[in-house]
This record gives C-alpha cells, sequence and structure tokens, in this order.
C-alpha cells in the first residue's frame, strides 16, 4: 500500500512539474542568440601599436578575451587591411599583415582600392595566402581577374545564419596606379547590396552584414557626418549593419532602419557589436554597440603574432634603421588646418617631400604631389618603441630615418617630370582643389609656387593665380603665368602622371627619373639639418558662403 501511495504521488508530482519544466525548456530554446561582430576599420597593414595604440599582438589578445565573452562572434573588416602599409608590412610585398590577419581571426574582408596597390596578380597571391573569406558584390569582370572571391558568403553562428555581403568603393580605380584593377569594372554600389540582400534573404539569413569600403566625410552645418557611408546607407534596404571604412572616422547610428559603423584606421579603435536574434520570428530584435581604444599597455600582446613577425622585423633593422638626416622641428603628417591626413591644407611634410622632388628633378621649375601618397610623419616618434626603426633621442635636432621615409612614401612611386604649358598646370591644380572644403587624397602638395585659390568658385575655375617662391621660400617671387603660351618643367610622381588621383594623364610626356623615396633620402641627407616651415604655399580665399578650413599651425 506505501509503495503504491508513493507511486502515485511521484506521478502526481510528475504531472504538475511538468507543464512548468516544458515552459522553462521552451523559454530557453526561444532565447534570443547573442552574436558578436568584431569590427576594425582601414587596418592598412598596422602590424605594431601607433602611438601606443593597436597592434596586431594587441588586436588578437583582446579578441580572443571577447570571444570567450561571446563564443558566436564572427571579426569583419571593409577593405584595405593591407596596402599603404608600413615598411614591416610593405617591404615584404604584404604577406606579413595576411600571415596575422590569419592569426588574429578575420572572418571575412571585402576589397578597398589600396588591395589593388599592387595589381590583381599580387592580389590573387594574397587572396590565395588568406584563411579568411574575401566578398565584393559589385565588381563586373571579377571572375576573369580573380579566383577564391564570392559577392557574399552565408555564416552559420549560434544556429543562425548570417550573411556578409561586400561592396568595393566606386571611385577605387582611380586612386590606384591605372591597369591595377585589370578589366574588372566597378558597378553601383547600393543596387548590388540591394540584390544580394534580397538574395540572401531568400537563402534564409536571419542578418544581414554589409561591408562597405566607404566612410564619413565631414558634418553638415548641423553637426550631422555626411559622406558616401550615409548616402549609401540611405539607399540600402532590409540589411542589419553597415560595416563602413575608409576614412578614419568614428560613427554610429541608425540610418534608414540599419545600424551604421565606422571606425578609426589602423586599429585606433575598433567595435563590438552584439546583435540578439529572435529564434523564432528570425529577426534582429536588438543592436548595441561599443567602441573600444586597443591600449597596448593593457594587455599582454599574442606572442606567436610576435613571434612570427620577428624574422621579418630581423631582416629590416640593419636596413631601415639608418639616419639619413634630421629637422629642427618635428615634421607631422598633419597639416596647417590640423587635418591628420594632410589633405585640406599646406603641410611640413608636404613641403619637404615637393622640395626634394622640384631640387632633385634636373631643371624643374614646380613640383606637386597627391596628399594621399603621403603616409606617415616624416621625423621619428619623440616617444621610443622598441618596434620602429628609429633611434631613442631627445630633441631638437628630430632624426630622420631610410624607415620613416618609406612610411611616408610606402607606394614605390618613381619621380618623373613633365614639361606643361601653364594652363595645363593649372588644370592641375585646379584638379588637386576641386573636391574642398571636402578632404581628399588629391589635394596637392606644392614647391616652387605659391597659388591662391576662391573655395566658393566651381570646381575647375578656382585657382586665381600663382607667383613663385622666392630664393627665401617665402610667396614674393615673380608672377606664375597659367596661360598656353608658357611652358613649365613640373617634377610629380609617375601614379599622378598616369592619371592617378583623377589628375590629367600626361604620361605621353612623362620621363622618369629615380624612386621617389631615394630622391627624398637623398634631398634630406644634402639638406640637414632641415627647417621646414609652412610658407603660404596654398591660399584659400572665399566670396561666397563656403568656408575656408581654419589655419591652426605656423
Amino acid at each position: 500500500m506505501k509503495r503504491s501511495i508513493a507511486l502515485i504521488t511521484a506521478v502526481g508530482l510528475l504531472l504538475v512539474a511538468t507543464p512548468a519544466a516544458f515552459a522553462a525548456k521552451d523559454r530557453g530554446a526561444n532565447a534570443p542568440v547573442e552574436i558578436q561582430i568584431l569590427n576594425v576599420s582601414d587596418w592598412h597593414g598596422q602590424l605594431d601599436p601607433l602611438g601606443g595604440v593597436g597592434g596586431a599582438a594587441v588586436l588578437s589578445t583582446l579578441w580572443k578575451q571577447d570571444r570567450t565573452a561571446y563564443p558566436n562572434t564572427l571579426t569583419l573588416t571593409a577593405g584595405d587591411a593591407f596596402g599603404a602599409s608600413p615598411p614591416l608590412a610593405s617591404f615584404f610585398d604584404e604577406e606579413p599583415a595576411v600571415k596575422a590577419m590569419n592569426m588574429m581571426g578575420f572572418t571575412a574582408d571585402t576589397f578597398g582600392n589600396h588591395n589593388f596597390d599592387k595589381g590583381t596578380m599580387h592580389l590573387q597571391r594574397m587572396v590565395d595566402l588568406a584563411e579568411f573569406d574575401f566578398v565584393s558584390a559589385n565588381l563586373r569582370n571579377l571572375e576573369s581577374n580573380l579566383s577564391g572571391v564570392d559577392p557574399w558568403r552565408l555564416y552559420h553562428v549560434g544556429g543562425v545564419k548570417v550573411a556578409v555581403i561586400g561592396i568595393t568603393n566606386p571611385e577605387a580605380p582611380t586612386l590606384v596606379f591605372p591597369g591595377s584593377f585589370g578589366s574588372i569594372e566597378i558597378l553601383d554600389p547600393a543596387a548590388a547590396a540591394n540584390k544580394f540582400t534580397r538574395i540572401a534573404r531568400k537563402a534564409g539569413a536571419s542578418v544581414v552584414i554589409v561591408l562597405i569600403h566607404a566612410g564619413m566625410t565631414g558634418r553638415d552645418a548641423a553637426g550631422t557626418p555626411t559622406g558616401p557611408l550615409r548616402d549609401f546607407a540611405e539607399k540600402v534596404e532590409n540589411a542589419d549593419l553597415i560595416l563602413g571604412d575608409h576614412t578614419d572616422f568614428q560613427f554610429e547610428g541608425v540610418i534608414n532602419g540599419t545600424l551604421v559603423l565606422e571606425n578609426r584606421s589602423k586599429g585606433l579603435t575598433y567595435s563590438k557589436t552584439l546583435l540578439k536574434v529572435d529564434p523564432r520570428t528570425k529577426s534582429v530584435v536588438s543592436r548595441s554597440n561599443e567602441f573600444v581604444v586597443p591600449t597596448a599597455a593593457d594587455v599582454v600582446p599574442d606572442p606567436a603574432i610576435e613571434a612570427m613577425l620577428q624574422p621579418y622585423r630581423d631582416q629590416l633593422t640593419p636596413i631601415l634603421s639608418g639616419v639619413v638626416g634630421s629637422s629642427d622641428r618635428y615634421v607631422p603628417r598633419s597639416d596647417s588646418c590640423g587635418r591628420s591626413d594632410s589633405r585640406l591644407c599646406e603641410s611640413l611634410v608636404g613641403n619637404v617631400v615637393t622640395d626634394a622632388m622640384r631640387v632633385q628633378t634636373p631643371g624643374a621649375d614646380f613640383a606637386v604631389t597627391n596628399s594621399g601618397g603621403l603616409r606617415d610623419a616624416l621625423t621619428c616618434p619623440t616617444t621610443d618603441s622598441p618596434t620602429d626603426f628609429c633611434p631613442a633621442y631627445t630633441p631638437p635636432p628630430y632624426p630622420i630615418t631610410r624607415g620613416q621615409v618609406r612610411t611616408v612614401l610606402p607606394f614605390g612611386n618613381i619621380l618623373a617630370s613633365a614639361l606643361m604649358n601653364g594652363a595645363e598646370l593649372k588644370a592641375y591644380l585646379e584638379h588637386g582643389i576641386s573636391a574642398m572644403p571636402g578632404a581628399n587624397g588629391r589635394f596637392p602638395q606644392v614647391s616652387g609656387l605659391c597659388f591662391t585659390y576662391d573655395v566658393s568658385q566651381p570646381a575647375g575655375s578656382r585657382v586665381l593665380g600663382a607667383v613663385r617662391q622666392a630664393d627665401d621660400g617665402s610667396c614674393s617671387g615673380l608672377p606664375v603665368s597659367l596661360l598656353a603660351s608658357s611652358t613649365y618643367r613640373v617634377a610629380i610622381n609617375d601614379f599622378m602622371a598616369n592619371g592617378g588621383d583623377g589628375y590629367p594623364n600626361v604620361a605621353d610626356k612623362m620621363a622618369t627619373l629615380n624612386p621617389l623615396d631615394a630622391a627624398t633620402m637623398d634631398y634630406i641627407a644634402a639638406k640637414t639639418p632641415l627647417q621646414p616651415r609652412i610658407q603660404g604655399r596654398i591660399m584659400c580665399t572665399t566670396t561666397g558662403t563656403a568656408t575656408c578650413p581654419a589655419v591652426t599651425a605656423p
């Protein structure tokens, strides 16, 4: 009898407990799936920390910690993860950068313009070396030029299907040496993104992420960030997350119902985005993001990555650590208007490089170079780092090493010269300032002349006049005729001469000279100690509503 009563009681308890147990189990099954997205923008093979921030080994350690907290993680970037890189990557054809990306656990990348710096054959080697995926949905003739690249990829993350679509910036072919894209043509970014978003949704994707090599470039009168990234996001439908790139502009916002993000370049920040997906509705129910500053001093760098890089570093040290000269002041990449990439105003690094171009070109009257080709400070950092190719020192003077010159000029460009008449010279200057007041890599740095432009006038009709620099470098020389009846020898680089950055193509009358970095080193050695100054070589005025950038540095 006792046994029967116990059995009946147990069954009763089971019957009572079962609905609650099933309900708890159902709640667990229907709990949102948490998916973490780690993203770095425009990394440019920044293998070592920059100013104590970032670097491959530091990011790797932090990302391992992030993945431990959220195992359902994808690690993404949106182009230019290599190309225009410091010497540790560029000297070895970017292989150390891609190897580091493999070890850092990247999931997918798309193509930016600098991925094509060395042409499609080199890019194919990098694609083959990568253990992560490359995706780009807006490239026509892709299969005829590159293999192993898809428009998009579908990943299964925590039981959720996540689509990642890649988009290459449409102006990319104009930003690299002509011919670097082979027969690839770039299609409309938003149309491609929408097309493959629809395809991904039909394939069951609960989450759609778009990687685009485009970013914010400025702010409107109300302070709202503007630029190609916003323009793109406003046209994209039914995506959950858009990750921008290219412009070193930190941004987070919801545009057209989509969370849109962009980090600082070179690993100065990275983003941790948490997406929660309802497994019943197969939709994203919440999105949150955190920007992280990866301070090197706060973590133990990944020893495996440091060990992988050491042999490359050992090869470079005796080559690049030699001091070629010095300056009486720090020569930053930033310009006199405080723009960090030297794309709004005259800059000290631009003055030194164009002076070198002019002096090293026999018979040159003037020199013009694009600011997008100037990638770093010319003088060594004042804070010593064991991973750079500079000595520890107490300024002044400020030493300049071979490695630092290579860091400023990483593209392997050749110094060139061309005979131009005054009208052609004016066209060069007009093109250089055509994007103003917006920052653009085509912005010209000049030597031998000083010119004034009106930013409120239509592009192509802005240059008001020019004068030669006097012997002391001041802008007090004779007027420069900008008419077709005058002729000048102008030092440029071979990228610009061939139409790079959209400059007029003068390749048919170009004469090539020495590598640009070698010519710059020779000039520095001959002129040491340098005494660079902002001299008013590029003067902005306005007669309308457009405003000139404010000069903040002497």
